[in-house]
């Protein structure tokens, strides 16, 4: 039964429906033809899609020397901080070296002097005569 505007009272009509056979089915297909671009148009398209990748590798290309820039610096400051701190146990070494130095010498047998310095007296006399007399440079003591 149907239900027609809320009452079920009322009987489907199947006679005046009939079924008619039909002979054929008619059936249509819709072709759709796309249109081409004009060549303008498309030389347009190109060149915006040329000019954009063009400023796309241009950013890029600066990117990349960008991050070159600061790969370097951050080499350079990894570098620094390695020769710093073998800068200072070199320095630490000198001073353990210099604390050394008078025992060791003490050891071999060395004195310390007790005058302070050394004068070289060089003779001003002509290159020959300096060579032949033997005692060119005089050293003495203050």
């Amino acid at each position: 039964m149907a239900y027609t505007r809320g009452n079920l009272a009322v009987k489907e009509k199947t006679q005046q429906r009939g079924y008619q056979s039909q002979r054929y089915r008619e059936t249509t297909k819709v072709v759709t033809r796309k249109s081409t671009l004009p060549v303008r148009e498309k030389l347009l398209y190109m060149f915006t899609i040329v000019f954009c990748v063009a400023v796309m590798g241009g950013l890029l290309w600066q990117n990349s020397k960008l991050y070159g820039m600061k790969r370097d610096m951050y080499n350079i400051n990894s570098d620094i901080q390695k020769m710093n701190a073998e800068m200072n146990e070199l320095m630490i070494r000198k001073e353990k070296l210099e604390v050394q130095i008078p025992q060791e010498a003490a050891k071999l047998g060395y004195t310390e002097p007790n005058e302070e310095g050394f004068h070289v007296q060089v003779s001003t006399g002509a290159g020959s005569e300096a060579a032949n007399s033997g005692d060119a440079a005089k050293i003495t003591r203050k």
